[in-house]
């Protein structure tokens, strides 16, 4: 294959990836236009219309998504064999993309990360705070973080922390007004501070379980936000109850700046783990990492 034709099909792989001529341009160093006419070479070339334009979006065409489908696997082998090849040098290097939830993210990825990679100066660490359950592969991460219960069956999976506990909380001086819930149906009875994921749009419903019953339940409350800190800080300015996990809050519970309540409903539930897929091979650096964040008892 000439040279010509493979740098177009590589330009042709980046642009369905990236859904944009813009972003992947950006990618390779090009011009937007220059992009472009690489894509039209190429179908002029094998006669054929790979990709479809409007004004407002680019989608594959039928023989397009056959060519993707075909060589994009190909393309990422050979990046792979490459880093490889890279790290065959005395110490691990490359960049590690990890996708992770926000409170994995700031309880578990920084603390236990930033204590080990001044050790490893060639490595540099990527994540992207996200509460879907990405496709790894698809979205070109190395690794992700979820629950335990969360992970494919088909993934290596490394646990990274213990086992969780969610708190309900909520300020000695909002309790002064309000009667402490005893179970969560009292929860109507309260303004509940909630969470709207930010990657789904929903509020997050609070979920209870005792004695072999589970409870979900769905909340209300004055304020909406979509990360936890801030659901901490207006609990503890007394606008109502947070769910949030417990190492959050356990100071502030020491400190009797919160009062904990519906102890009793809040089972444990399975702790983080980082997993990758099995069938890519493990580079370097990303063994390293999984060595920073495995949990040991």
């Amino acid at each position: 294959m000439a040279i010509e034709t493979f740098n177009d099909v590589l330009a042709f792989v980046h642009v369905v990836r990236e859904g944009s001529f813009t972003r992947a341009a950006a990618l390779v160093g090009v011009s937007p236009s220059a992009l472009s006419h690489s894509i039209r070479g190429l179908e002029t070339r094998l006669g054929v219309r790979l990709l479809t334009r409007t004004t407002r979006s680019i989608s594959p065409t039928e023989a397009g998504e056959r060519l993707f489908n075909s060589v994009a696997p190909r393309f990422e082998d050979i990046d792979a064999e490459l880093a490889a090849v890279k790290e065959l040098r005395d110490k691990p290097v490359g960049t590690i993309r990890i996708t992770s939830a926000e409170h994995a993210a700031n309880s578990v990825l920084w603390p236990k990360l930033s204590k080990v990679l001044h050790a490893y100066p060639d490595i540099n660490v990527e994540v992207t705070v996200d509460y879907t359950l990405s496709d790894i592969v698809a979205q070109r991460y190395d690794a992700g973080v979820r629950l335990g219960n969360q992970v494919a069956k088909d993934m290596i999976a490394v646990r990274i922390s213990p086992d969780l506990r969610i708190a309900v909380v909520g300020s000695p001086t909002y309790f002064a007004k309000r009667a402490k819930p005893r179970t969560p149906g009292d929860l109507v009875q309260h303004d509940c501070i909630n969470l709207r994921l930010p990657t789904h749009g929903g509020l997050l419903p609070w979920d209870f379980a005792k004695d072999g019953q589970e409870i979900k339940f769905q909340v209300t409350g004055r304020w909406v936000f979509n990360s936890s800190s801030p659901i901490v800080r207006a609990a503890l300015a007394s606008y109502g109850l947070a769910f949030v996990p417990e190492d959050m809050v356990l100071e502030h519970i020491a400190a009797k700046r919160l009062v904990r309540v519906l102890d009793d409903w809040c089972a444990p539930y399975p702790g983080y783990h980082l997993y990758y897929p099995s069938r890519r091979q493990s580079s370097r650096a990303l063994a390293v990492i999984v060595e920073a964040l495995r949990h040991r008892e």
